[in-house]
């Protein structure tokens, strides 16, 4: 039995995002092809950013996913227990983590600190196996990786490991969604930097990649040999970003719902939890099965809205656990059964996850990764 609040998730749309991602890293300005075009790793992390990362994966292995990206080794062994096949890289530090699942399961796991390499090379040795690797450099973000200006000093002891193999380097930049930050250009600069270190402590030919989906459409600069898109899969621009017109893409999950009660108000009333919204009018509020516990922010109260009757609705009082009500005094005859969106699109309006996100003052990610585990995910593909 489907809740009346479910996230309905077309995997055509996705196959279709991916195609086109690949297109459009594929081309130069002027619409020919790249002689040799980016590769594609999808990241499908934080449960495929809310989409169910078991489906998504299924389907981008079917649409030619050549690598998949996740955040942690246990989120590795579910793909690779539902039978994903596919180069499956590990973003996640290492230095705590259950190694056993790297080797057993086959992930691909990111080197970014020396306590890291050296218990993954004590594991691979115990196991007399060679495991390839992601070696992550550190040039601005300070969160995972190795200093850009400390390679002279900890790289050595990790290169000569002999059971890793290195055979891509990757950073993560920390504005690449803000295009007026000088720091985007000085990361590029400083992991350019990087790779001549690595160059004279005898380390060439690592593939490279820098580019999220913000990076993406930032800078052609920061491609190289493979990209990370992640929110443009799922059909999403980041902040400050408009979806360009070379880029095919379109939202694969909306979130959707129904009325369950129409409520009269009179003049001077007031509804929710503290009392925070009072009519000075006769007002009819009608009562959605969606609140913050199937994620929907608390800070929507008041500026957010919903679709009704192909309208918007703004809604009113306070986000509730399990409902929020929304103003319907200007449409006529709602009521119970009527279909309410949340995010997507109904008759000629749309509500998207950028939208709601400037609403709350969020990322479009937090959005689409907060949808709760109680939202039924009811997939779609042909």
């Amino acid at each position: 039995m489907v809740r009346p609040t479910f996230a309905q998730i077309d995997l055509e749309i996705l196959k279709a995002n991916y195609l086109a991602v690949h297109e459009f890293v594929g081309r130069l300005p002027d619409g020919s092809y790249v002689q040799t075009p980016p590769g594609i790793i999808a990241v499908i992390k934080a449960n495929a950013y809310g989409h169910g990362s078991v489906s998504v994966a299924r389907a981008l292995e079917a649409a030619g996913a050549k690598m998949l990206a996740c955040a942690d080794i246990e989120e590795g062994v579910l793909l690779r227990e539902a039978g994903i096949r596919v180069p499956i890289l590990v973003f996640g530090a290492l230095s705590i983590s259950d190694l056993n699942g790297v080797f057993d399961h086959r992930l691909i796991p990111t080197v970014s600190s020396p306590s890291a390499a050296r218990a993954l090379q004590v594991a691979a040795s115990n196991r007399a196996l060679q495991v390839h690797c992601h070696l992550k450099i550190d040039t601005g973000m300070n969160r995972f990786g190795f200093r850009y200006d400390n390679l002279v000093s900890t790289l050595p002891e990790v290169i000569a490991s002999p059971n890793l193999i290195f055979d891509q380097i990757y950073t993560h930049f920390a504005t690449a969604d803000q295009p007026s930050n000088p720091l985007f250009k000085e990361q590029l600069r400083r992991f350019d930097a990087a790779l001549v270190t690595l160059s004279s402590l005898g380390v060439n030919a690592l593939r490279r990649h820098t580019a999220n989906s913000a990076a993406i459409l930032h800078s052609r600069q920061s491609w190289f040999e493979a990209v990370r898109p992640g929110l443009l899969l799922y059909g999403v621009t980041p902040r400050s970003f408009a979806i360009p017109q070379a880029l095919n893409i379109h939202p694969v999950m909306s979130l959707r719902s129904r009325v369950v009660a129409v409520k009269g108000m009179r003049a001077g009333e007031t509804a929710g939890y503290g009392a925070r919204f009072s009519t000075e009018r006769p007002a009819r509020i009608a009562i959605i099965p969606a609140g913050h516990a199937d994620g929907l922010d608390t800070r929507l109260s008041g500026c957010g809205s919903v679709l009704v009757r192909g309208r918007r609705v703004s809604i009113v009082g306070s986000v509730c656990m399990d409902s929020i009500s929304v103003d319907v005094t200007e449409l006529d005859a709602v009521s119970p059964g009527d279909e309410v969106v949340i995010l997507g699109s109904q008759g000629n309006d749309q509500i998207s996850v950028s939208e709601m996100a400037e609403w709350i003052g969020a990322v479009p990610h937090e959005i689409l990764c907060r949808t709760g585990s109680r939202i039924e995910r009811v997939y779609t593909s042909i």
